[in-house]
């Protein structure tokens, strides 16, 4: 599985930014995408997540960190095998760069795309 991260970017605090993560290779092997964050120093952390293989729920279901309910929202492509966070209301401790992920449930790999810069000015 292969992921590419694009839509980073410096923006204003209070402004939007959207960010894509495209998916190639065995997408059919993993049960969702989600989006992660780390600045210089610090752990990576979780931002969001959706499901990827749910049929039943054609929007996938969806987790958030605390941080960012209310303001980001994670959504699907299934047919463009891309994954969005739109990013809203943006404030200086969204800096960070971002990172697409996914997971196999088959062997519990974890995938990994390149990350995308987002900085956020006071």
């Amino acid at each position: 599985v292969q992921l590419q991260a694009f839509g980073g970017g410096l923006v204003q605090a209070g402004g939007s930014l959207e960010l894509s993560c495209a998916a190639s290779g065995s997408i059919f092997s993993i049960d969702a995408i989600g989006w992660y964050r780390q600045v210089p120093g610090g752990q990576r952390e979780f931002v969001a997540l959706i499901d990827w293989a749910s049929t039943t729920n054609s929007e996938g279901s969806t987790n958030y960190a605390d941080s960012v309910k209310g303001r980001f929202t994670i959504s699907r492509d299934n047919a463009k095998n891309t994954v969005y966070l739109q990013m809203n209301s943006l404030k200086p401790e969204d800096t960070a760069v971002y990172y697409c992920n996914a997971k196999r449930p088959l062997d519990r790999e974890a995938f990994w795309g390149q990350g995308t810069q987002v900085t956020v000015s006071s």
